[in-house]
């Protein structure tokens, strides 16, 4: 049993509860949080080197910017599952002024250490404007 309550900035730039990893339950092969994204806020560009995600949206409305180049942008409701595939960037912004909060299951049991981050490409440079949800 892994009780929730604590919480790290990751490098993805969002807070993450303490969930199900390697650290917490001795998970070999996946990791779960509950991750949150304050309204007015975005991540950090990044990449998970060899590991997928799934994404379950509880509350909240974000956009995500995915893709080679981050071309390519969803909008992500609550209620919505979003599958990020191995090696694809990947940006959230929460652009509404509700807090985003999201579930999310990856193959990576060590929680950051796949974690890449990326430059914003010159087509999002705007996005600089945005502050990261946590630093």
């Amino acid at each position: 049993m892994i009780r929730s309550g604590g919480a790290y900035d990751g490098k993805q730039g969002m807070s993450l509860a303490t969930g199900v990893s390697s650290r917490s339950a001795g998970a070999q092969a996946l990791c779960l949080h509950l991750v949150t994204i304050p309204p007015g806020t975005r991540g950090v560009p990044h990449v998970h080197e060899g590991h997928e995600s799934a994404i379950y949206t509880v509350s909240g409305e974000t956009e995500v910017w995915h893709g080679e180049g981050l071309m390519q942008r969803t909008v992500v409701r609550a209620g919505d599952f979003m599958y990020v595939p191995p090696g694809i960037p990947h940006l959230p912004v929460n652009r509404s002024d509700v807090m985003t909060v999201a579930v999310v299951a990856r193959t990576d049991p060590q929680e950051q250490e796949s974690v890449i981050p990326l430059s914003l490409p010159p087509h999002l440079a705007d996005l600089d404007e945005i502050p990261v949800a946590s630093q």
